[in-house]
């Protein structure tokens, strides 16, 4: 999943996208009210990009978690956030097979299910195309962008007798 711009703001609810950098804060929108905000630096905010599951080996970026759930549930809803303890774990397990169960606890799971959950609901869950990533530009593209763009005409410099000097 692509979760360039998404953050998540401590002691907030919900999920922001990323909009302007200011001096000394950050204007963000909330995803489900639209409404904007500053998030001041001393803010602890965190990107989802950032953001890791503890597994027995090594972490697991949560774009590749959210990728698992997406695969499992279709591109649908995951289960309800609020389930029981056990069950969000048998669930979490399904995913993760290889989640550390003593660092991982179930309000983690609960919070990466809501952000799931929330970014499927909005059209957010957007998948990585490793193949686009790699591939290098067309030659028709470049070509393309260089008849769009504005051909700009040098100005002379007026000579010293036009000037009236």
């Amino acid at each position: 999943m692509v979760l360039k711009d998404i953050i998540a703001i401590s002691g907030e609810q919900g999920l922001f996208k990323f909009i302007a950098q200011g001096k000394n804060s950050m204007v963000v929108e909330h995803i489900e009210t639209g409404k904007r905000k500053s998030a001041f630096t001393t803010a602890k905010v965190s990107s989802l990009e950032d953001i890791s599951v503890f597994t027995e080996d090594e972490d697991l970026p949560l774009s590749k978690v959210l990728d698992r759930i997406y695969d499992r549930e279709s591109g649908g809803q995951s289960i309800d956030p609020k389930a029981g303890p056990e069950l969000l774990k048998n669930y979490f397990g399904e995913i993760v097979p290889e989640y550390s169960r003593e660092r991982v606890y179930v309000s983690d799971i609960k919070k990466i299910i809501q952000w799931y959950n929330l970014l499927q609901s909005r059209n957010l869950l957007i998948r990585e195309d490793p193949e686009k990533a790699d591939d290098k530009p067309d030659a028709e593209t470049e070509e393309q962008k260089k008849e769009e763009a504005p051909v700009r005409k040098k100005k002379k410099k007026n000579s010293p007798e036009e000037s009236g000097e």
